[in-house]
């Protein structure tokens, strides 16, 4: 007989998309998350077609598509020169090739709109300001006087639950941050295309950017080298980071450079992976999200990998296995895909950031592939279907 009722640690796109997914199957889910109000963190986000396919299913998506984007592309272009190098069709051709749309949009913007449909549905109850650390077990019933037969680790890459569970993941700094800021249309030099997603390649380094309704302009995120400030998603840039930053693009293309260092009130996080290791504790405790498997940002897949994981482990506990057998199974299923997807993000990483006479090659090879051939790349990817 399904559970009645889970708790779930943690209000991100995990927690959220989780609550949702359970009360879909007429599972009560009452969510905690220590911070007292649901803030605007990060900038902007990919949400790629197996993602958006369970924000439809949710009930989610109507809501975006109202303010989102629908690239036509995602293009890849030599951060060196800025010349071309191939891309993948998205916009219309993502909606027939994998019968679901590839939108970007700020962060806030899928946020508020998995918060709004949280707060309608009366199975789903919030609980802000109520941070749940050591002892879950046994602290949940002295906050809301119920028992909880599954509780879900939601609360991120540092993670409380995971300490709880034998075996777990590690996080571990990747040496690597994300810089990240906005600029605004006008100001926006006329290399920077709005109907696109960009990555610009360059030796160690890549740039990626891609319109946003909701600032009336650009996001711009810069992968480099950099010293993790802690544990923060949105930390201020000093002068010395900054220069770092900058020393890192001196080769590429004046006007990217230039772009960089002109960023106004620049923001970075450090980018931290989560290693493998068991996601469950056999009994009542499951991981998803960057809880289970933090991992760098190079197939832009982190938070369609959550959503996918709250959908997913859903299904499995309103099944007809056991507890105990239904988070094994999830485990089991997601493990093998996450593995796909980090090894695919390990290729971009080579690929994006290829030195010397490989970057040549790379060039060369991108050249001659279709944007078809390149598409049926991520059909794997994109054409998943959770149910």
């Amino acid at each position: 007989m399904p559970i009645e009722r889970v708790a779930i640690i943690g209000a991100g796109m995990a927690g959220l998309t989780a609550a949702l997914s359970f009360a879909r199957h007429g599972i009560a889910c009452d969510i905690f998350e220590e911070a007292d109000a649901l803030v605007e963190v990060g900038a902007g986000l990919q949400v790629s077609p197996n993602a958006s396919r369970v924000l439809s299913t949710l009930g989610v998506l109507g809501r975006l598509e109202a303010v989102w984007t629908e690239p036509e592309r995602i293009a890849l272009v030599s951060g060196m020169s800025l010349r071309p190098l191939a891309h993948v069709p998205a916009g219309r051709f993502a909606r027939e090739r994998w019968r679901a749309p590839y939108g970007v949009l700020h962060r806030a913007t899928l946020q508020k709109a998995l918060l709004s449909a949280v707060e309608q549905d009366p199975l789903c109850t919030l609980h802000l300001d109520t941070p749940v650390r050591e002892d879950a077990q046994g602290s949940l019933p002295r906050i809301t006087g119920k028992t909880y037969p599954l509780i879900v680790g939601a609360d991120g890459v540092w993670s409380s639950l995971r300490a709880s569970i034998p075996h777990s993941p590690k996080p571990d700094f990747s040496r690597n941050v994300a810089w990240r800021f906005t600029i605004d249309q006008s100001a926006a030099p006329s290399w920077l295309a709005a109907n696109q997603v960009t990555a610009f390649l360059g030796p160690s380094t890549h740039v990626v950017a891609y319109p946003l309704k909701e600032v009336g302009g650009f996001n711009i995120v810069a992968i480099a080298s950099g010293i993790s400030p802690g544990e923060t998603w949105d930390a201020e840039a000093s002068e010395a980071q900054r220069a770092m930053l900058l020393s890192q693009f001196h080769r590429w293309d004046r006007r990217i450079a230039d772009l960089l260092a002109k960023a106004e009130r620049p923001t970075f996080w450090p980018l931290y992976e989560v290693s493998t290791g068991r996601w469950h504790n056999g009994r009542d405790r499951v991981l998803i999200g960057d809880a289970a498997h933090a991992m760098m940002p190079f197939a832009a897949q982190g938070a369609s990998m959550a959503i996918e994981d709250a959908f997913m482990l859903a299904n499995r506990v309103a099944g007809s296995l056991p507890l105990a057998q239904a988070l094994s199974a999830f485990e089991s299923e997601r493990t093998g895909r996450i593995a796909r997807v980090r090894a695919r993000g390990l290729f971009n990483r080579f690929a994006y950031h290829a030195r010397g006479p490989l970057r040549f090659g790379r060039d060369i090879v991108l050249s001659l592939r279709p944007p078809q051939s390149l598409a049926a790349d991520l059909d794997w990817l994109y054409g998943f279907r959770p149910e």
